[in-house]
């Protein structure tokens, strides 16, 4: 059979890829605010609306269930805030009670609408793990049209959510509206949540709200960039792993998918340029292998402890041979150190170590703390 004229195939397939971009682009702003976590609990706060949906208008279409589940998802989302900021209880504490307490509830929901004489309900507990087969032309397109609203939300509001993921009190300072638009950002966060629980379920969800991000984040250190491989990471997951379930009987989409942005993530934690662990390893490696590199690195570290405000404040060579052995080839260790990752040359003569620099001296001054322990 051509997976080209399967038409059951392009549906999963579009859908999957329709949640694969939505999700890498707006989770990214989750993964960049760390409210990760916070996806979790929406989707799952989002199965008692789903089951009041149906309870209330006796309807499974794709729109009416979304709207139950954002819903659902919206009014955890203002209870978890509204119990932070009148008491005591932390957010990661309130964001664990209400994602049990709705799912819970769900939970208990589904149960009772399961033992109706009805068979109206049948299919509602595809919810929790997914079930991508099931999709229907309308669902790709209720879909679509539902992200296309949160992204192009988000691209009128750019540079305002820009501001408010990186330094929140910045944003404040130039008077913008903080609260307005940090709702706003968790409700298209919502959004890109509900149009994913047909295909992958409110258990799994979560994990295509963060693993694009955290991917991406590993290959890109600006934000448009890490937004745009964020959503490529999503629409080649989610293609792929339509692709892969269509191949092999009883293989669901849902958790396939979840499972190929999982190694996604592995392997870019592994090989990614300049942060993953194997370039780290050669980097060490590189510097143990010529000791006169680790001097100047750490001379480059405490030169930028004195301006703490501009860590990326250029200093002379002159001042590094003045801190450095006579003899020391300074100039040759400030080289290396910038093949490696760990400085580079902010004007001509002037050097500053790098953001994994800084943290490499900081592992240094640890390892020298602990051995003369």
């Amino acid at each position: 059979m051509d997976l080209l004229d399967d038409y059951t195939l392009r549906l999963v397939a579009a859908g999957s890829a329709v949640l694969g971009a939505t999700s890498g682009v707006l989770g990214s702003f989750a993964y960049l605010r760390r409210q990760s976590l916070l996806g979790d609990a929406v989707s799952h706060a989002a199965l008692p609306g789903i089951a009041l949906a149906f309870l209330l208008t006796g309807s499974k279409l794709p729109l009416v269930i979304m709207i139950g589940a954002a819903v659902a998802g919206w009014l955890a989302t203002l209870a978890m805030r509204l119990v932070v900021a009148r008491s005591r209880v932390p957010f990661d504490s309130a964001l664990g009670m209400f994602l049990a307490g709705f799912f819970g509830l769900g939970m208990v929901l589904l149960s009772i609408l399961q033992k109706r004489p009805s068979a109206a309900q049948a299919g509602l507990e595809s919810y929790l793990f997914g079930q991508a087969a099931s999709l229907l032309r309308r669902d790709v397109v209720t879909m679509a049209v539902l992200a296309a609203v949160a992204v192009a939300a988000l691209v009128v509001l750019w540079k305002e959510f820009k501001v408010l993921s990186f330094d929140a009190d910045f944003a404040a300072s130039l008077g913008l509206p903080v609260r307005r638009l940090d709702g706003l950002l968790t409700l298209l966060l919502v959004v890109a949540i509900v149009i994913g629980l047909q295909t992958v379920g409110v258990v799994l969800m979560s994990a295509m709200i963060v693993a694009p991000a955290a991917a991406a984040r590993q290959w890109s250190r600006r934000l448009t960039p890490m937004v745009a491989t964020a959503a490529a990471i999503g629409v080649l997951a989610g293609v792929a792993g339509s692709l892969a379930s269509s191949l092999t009987p009883r293989l669901p989409t849902g958790p396939t998918i979840v499972l190929i942005l999982s190694a996604t993530v592995a392997l870019s934690l592994a090989v990614a340029p300049g942060r993953g662990l194997v370039w780290r390893a050669l980097r060490l490696g590189r510097l143990r292998r010529a000791p006169e590199q680790e001097p100047v690195l750490m001379h480059l570290y405490a030169l930028s402890l004195q301006h703490r405000e501009d860590p990326e404040h250029g200093h002379r060579e002159a001042v590094l041979r003045t801190m450095s052995p006579p003899g020391a080839d300074v100039r040759g260790a400030l080289e290396r150190l910038v093949q490696q990752g760990l400085a580079r040359r902010t004007e001509p003569g002037l050097w500053a170590p790098t953001a994994v620099g800084r943290r490499e001296a900081e592992r240094v001054l640890e390892r020298e703390s602990e051995e003369r322990r």
